[in-house]
C-alpha cells in the first residue's frame, strides 16, 4: 500500500527544524563564546529545594523522583524530606569548600512549609530560581492556559518577595512544559528557561511574547538520572563528571567557551554514602585551568552580550 501524495505536503518541511522555535545550527559553527577572564569551562551547579506531596496526584504523569508505592508512600515521602533536612547542608558544604557558586531553584510552596531553610538560603545570597509550585503541580497540554498562568505566576510573586530577588530562571517540575509554557514564562518576566535539554550551550528561543533564553541544564548529568532511574555506582556517578569536564574543556580550547551544567538533590547526593563522591568530582573540576564557576544569571548574561 503507498502513501498519498497529501501524506507528503508538510508545510514546515525544509533544512533544518520544522518549527520557528529556535534557528538550527551546529554547535562548532557557531561563533565562539568567551567567557569572563578568558576562562574556557562555565561550570553551572543548580541545586534543587523541592516538595513532594505524600497524596500526589500523578496528573496526567507521575512527576520523576515522585512518591512510588501505594498512599501513604513514607518510605519515599520521608526520603525527600531528607534533603530538605539534612542532605541540603552537607551539599552546601562541599559546593563552598571547591569554591562553587550554586544555583537554587525552589518549589515556591516550599517557602511556607521550609521557613527555617529559606532563612539559610537567603542568607547565603545564592542566586534563585522558579522551580514550580510544588513537584505535583506540572505543565502539561491537558491544562488551560490561564490556570497554568496562575502556577507561574504566583510562584514568582512567593519567591520574588521571600528572597528580594528578580528571579529570572525557571525549571518545571519533571522539565514538563506545555504548547504555553515559554511564552507564558515570557510574560511573567523570566529571562531564562532551564527545561530543554537539546544543546551544550544556551541558545536564542522566540516565544508569542518575546524572546527568552534555553539554558540546557543536563539531564545525562542528572544525580537522580544517574544513580536514581539507570541505577549506576556513586563511583560511576564521579567518574562521569570528570569526564564531561575534561570532554567540554577540550571542545573548548578548539571551539570557545562550553558549558557545564551540573543538577543535583539533596535527597540523593546529599548522603553519607554519596557526597564523597560529589566532593571529589567538584574538586577535580576545581583544580582545572580554565573552570569558571557561575550562576546560571552570570552565564546566561555573558552568553548574552555576546550575541548580534
Amino acid at each position: 500500500m503507498s502513501l498519498d501524495a497529501e501524506h507528503l505536503n508538510y508545510p514546515l518541511r525544509r533544512h533544518g527544524m520544522d518549527h520557528d522555535f529556535y534557528d538550527w545550527s551546529m554547535l562548532e559553527n557557531r561563533p565562539r563564546i568567551f567567557w569572563p577572564d578568558g576562562k574556557k569551562l562555565a561550570v553551572w551547579v543548580n541545586v534543587n529545594v523541592q516538595f513532594f506531596p505524600l497524596n500526589e496526584q500523578k496528573n496526567p504523569v507521575p512527576v520523576p523522583g515522585g512518591m512510588k508505592m501505594p498512599y501513604p508512600d513514607l518510605r519515599h515521602y520521608s526520603l525527600r524530606d531528607y534533603g530538605n533536612r539534612v542532605g541540603i547542608y552537607r551539599l552546601f558544604k562541599a559546593l563552598d569548600s571547591a569554591g562553587v557558586k550554586p544555583t537554587v531553584a525552589i518549589n515556591g510552596a516550599m517557602v511556607e512549609r521550609a521557613p527555617y531553610l529559606m532563612d539559610f538560603i537567603a542568607g547565603r545570597g545564592d542566586e534563585v530560581i522558579a522551580h514550580g509550585w510544588k513537584m505535583d503541580d506540572l505543565h502539561h497540554g491537558g491544562l488551560s492556559e490561564s490556570a497554568e498562568n496562575a502556577l507561574i505566576s504566583e510562584t514568582l510573586s512567593v519567591l520574588r518577595n521571600r528572597f528580594e530577588q528578580p528571579v529570572t530562571g525557571w525549571l518545571s517540575p519533571g522539565r514538563l512544559q506545555s504548547a504555553n509554557t515559554p511564552s507564558l514564562l515570557a510574560k511573567n518576566g523570566i529571562g531564562y528557561m532551564c527545561d530543554w535539554v537539546n544543546d551544550d550551550m544556551p541558545y536564542a528561543f522566540r516565544t508569542n511574547a518575546g524572546g527568552i533564553t534555553a539554558m540546557p541544564l543536563s539531564n545525562e548529568l542528572d544525580d537522580f538520572f544517574i544513580m536514581g532511574s539507570n541505577l549506576h555506582s556513586e563511583d560511576s556517578y564521579e567518574t562521569q563528571l570528570k569526564d564531561a569536564c575534561d570532554l567540554l574543556l577540550n571542545e573548548a580550547e578548539e571551539q570557545g567557551g562550553r558549558l557545564l551544567a551540573i543538577n543535583l538533590h539533596p535527597w540523593m547526593t546529599g548522603q553519607p554514602h554519596r557526597i564523597g563522591c560529589l566532593e571529589n568530582a567538584l574538586q577535580y573540576i576545581a583544580d582545572k585551568q580554565g573552570v569558571w564557576f557561575a550562576t546560571a544569571s552570570e552565564i546566561q548574561q555573558a552568553w548574552q552580550s555576546q550575541q548580534p
